[in-house]
């Protein structure tokens, strides 16, 4: 299945849920906001979202500074 991965195209295997993504890209435990078609997904139901095909994802992950 193919999603827009932050405006790329993105290939996945279907079934797979926004934890699983998370899991291909290394973000695991790590401190990330996703977006899913423009809503907000809340990291307590990171692996119970299921990607579609020609889904809109922004994965975007925190980094510190000062």
């Amino acid at each position: 299945m193919r999603i827009l991965l932050n405006g790329e195209p993105y290939e996945l295997n279907d079934g797979q849920s926004v934890a699983d993504l998370l899991a291909r890209l290394e973000l695991t435990g790590r401190r990330v906001a996703v977006e899913l078609n423009l809503d907000i997904v809340p990291r307590s139901q990171h692996t119970s979202t299921f990607l579609a095909e020609g889904d809109r994802l922004e994965v975007v992950h925190a980094i510190g500074g000062g």
